[in-house]
Formats: structure tokens, sequence, C-alpha cells
């Protein structure tokens, strides 16, 4: 089986693409698969792509992209199937992804509410060039979608009638813990991961974080990972620079991990990944009572579930006073990811839908 996966980044850069295929390739290639990869974005150009203004730079970077996925095109037809992760290009147009459909079977994959209009804060101004609704044409023309949850896929079934729920993994080798914890002897870290573009949500936290700092003073610190720099003084936030070499490692010194989000349309389509993070690490996480992480935690057996800023307050303050119970929480999380949520849970599942379109042709376009 020949496969050809579209995507807008480079390997190893944005969170969504790694766990949501990339570490499925190298399984797929021990079972009899050829997996190509194809982006536009490279490390230089990223640079520039999320900064306000560059718009020269923009503009090279855009008339780069359109030249590569014709260079997909020509090559399409040599693929049994063309893997899409959210679009072939971030523009309102679904020219690419329509001449794919019909070069080969094509799986459309996304894990966000992307029917939104929902842009980064260094390019809001090109807005307009954004074009939402696309999704549901890109929907149709797909013969298989993977949708990150049900929230995703009830808005998929509208436009495909063939959609596999396919959750964000995490692979529980590598989110394993290598170092011991030591936790009587120094702050508790509360801590959050994430990117540029959702450090909003990490905002939404900071006055519940200032009422905890408050109340137990220095022996409590924050911790902010994040792929740019992120200040706080009043919290003293140190913040890390994300790094794959030390991603691991950066995120099991968090004592406990938080994952904010407002409870809105964007957020309900959101896939967990943040906590599925933490509780792999066996970091007892405390999520915001939205979307599937109503469905990834049983509040108070493998997390918690805050839904307003006083339960925030509350459940904080039960595990920071608690050492025996964040090291029961966090074990409970563990074991959930694995059970359900885990690269070796659904790595047989990508193989088996792949077949199903290459093997039996069952979907029309």
């Amino acid at each position: 089986m020949k496969i050809l996966v579209v995507t807008n980044h480079r390997r190893n850069r944005s969170p969504g693409q790694r766990f949501r295929i990339e570490q499925y390739i190298q399984y797929l290639v021990d079972n009899d698969c050829q997996v190509d990869f194809s982006f536009y974005l490279s490390e230089k150009d990223d640079l520039y792509f999320y900064k306000r203004g560059k718009y020269f730079r923009k503009l090279i970077i855009l008339l780069k992209s359109v030249f590569h996925r014709f260079a997909d095109l020509r090559k399409a037809q040599n693929y049994d199937i063309v893997f899409v992760y959210r679009e072939a290009i971030m523009l309102g147009s679904v020219f690419f992804e329509k001449r794919l459909a019909k070069r080969a079977k094509l799986v459309f994959d996304f894990d966000d509410s992307i029917w939104l209009n929902d842009v980064s804060e260094g390019n809001a101004k090109l807005r307009w060039l954004k074009k939402p609704s696309k999704i549901k044409k890109t929907l149709g023309y797909a013969d298989m979608v993977f949708a990150g949850n049900e929230y995703l896929a009830e808005y998929a079934r509208k436009y495909n009638s063939n959609v596999k729920v396919v959750p964000t993994t995490i692979d529980t080798i590598y989110h394993s813990r290598k170092l011991s914890k030591n936790e009587s002897e120094k702050p508790i870290c509360i801590g959050w991961t994430g990117t540029s573009t959702t450090l909003k949500h990490f905002e939404i936290a900071v006055p519940i974080l200032e009422k905890i700092k408050e109340k137990y003073g220095d022996s409590v610190c924050f911790r902010v990972i994040a792929n740019q720099e992120y200040e706080n003084n009043d919290l003293k936030v140190k913040t890390l620079q994300w790094n794959l070499e030390t991603e691991i490692t950066d995120i099991e010194r968090i004592d406990i991990g938080i994952m904010p989000l407002p409870d809105d349309e964007w957020s309900n389509g959101k896939c967990g990944f943040k906590g599925l993070q933490y509780m792999a690490l066996e970091i007892p996480t405390i999520m915001s009572a939205v979307g599937v992480n109503k469905e990834i935690i049983e509040d108070g057996e493998n997390g918690f579930l805050a839904q307003n800023a006083d339960e925030w307050f509350e459940k904080l303050s039960t595990l920071i006073e608690s050492e025996e119970l964040r090291q029961k929480i966090g074990k409970a999380g563990r074991t959930r990811v694995e059970e359900s949520y885990s690269f070796n849970t659904w790595k047989e599942y990508y193989l088996k839908y792949f077949n199903e379109l290459t093997n039996n042709g069952q979907s029309e376009k």
C-alpha cells in the first residue's frame, strides 16, 4: 500500500501531526506500507509565518505552497491513499483536495472545529484569506474521514457517510516517566504546556493561580512550556522553550497539570491532548469540563474536571495539600491513557481502516 501524507508542517513540528499520523508511520511501514510525507512550511518559514506583519515573506511562502501542491497532484496518482491532515493549503480553497481525491483514495483527518474562523494572532489581518466553510466540501470529497472525537464526527456525518472516530493518541512508551518523584522537598509545580496559539487558554487560569499563590506562597510554583516566551511577574512563571529533545523531562517536572478552556464551539471540538500528555506521565490533571475532556476524565478518579473558578481553586487546593492523592490520581490517569488513548491501542485501527479503502473500494466519490 502506498500512502502520501499531506500536511502543512515538517515532521516533529506540529503536535497534531505528530500524534495523529506521524507516530503511526513506522507501524505502517512495518506492515508493508510505503509512506511518503509532503509539507511546505520549512523551519526557516516558521520564523516568519506566525509573526505579525512579514507580508512579503508570507506571500513567498504562499506561492511556494501552491507550487508544492501542484507537484503533489502530479505524483498522487502513483499512490493508493492520500492522507490530508486538516487542509492541503492554508487558503480558503479546496482546489487541491478536490483533485487529489480524483487521483487516489482520500482520507481527511481533523482534530479541531476547523469550520470556525480561528486564526493565529500573528495572522489576524489575513483572516479574510481563510474560508472555514471549505471543510464541508472537503468532507464530501473524502473517501474516509478521521474525526478526533464524537463532536467533530457528528459534524462530519452531515457531509460524509464514512466517518471514523479516531482520538488523538499517546505513545505510552515515549510518554513514560524518566525522573523519580521527590515531591516532599520542593514547591508543588502547577504547569501548562501548549503553543503560541493556545497561550490565551492558559490566561484563563491566571486569576485562579493568583489566588493559589496568595494562599500557598512559596510552597507552589508555576511552569509554562511553549514555543514562545511568556511572562507573568506576579506569579513568577518559569517559561521553558518547547524542545523535542527535552519534551518529556520538561513536562514530568510538573506536579499538577492544567488544561483550562472556555466553554465554546471551538473548545468542544478539541481532543484533550494536553491532558492526555500529563496523564500518561502520571501527573494528576485538572481539565475544564468541556467537550471530550468529560469523556477522558472520570472526576475524582483519574483526574479532575472543573466547571468554574471556584471548582478550579478547590481542586487545585485539594491536590496541593495531598501528596498521596496526587500519586493515586496520577497512576489512575496513566491507566486511563493506556486503555483507551494509547498508540498501542489504536495502531491496528489505522491499518484496518486503510485496508478497507484499498481492498474493498467501498467508498464512492
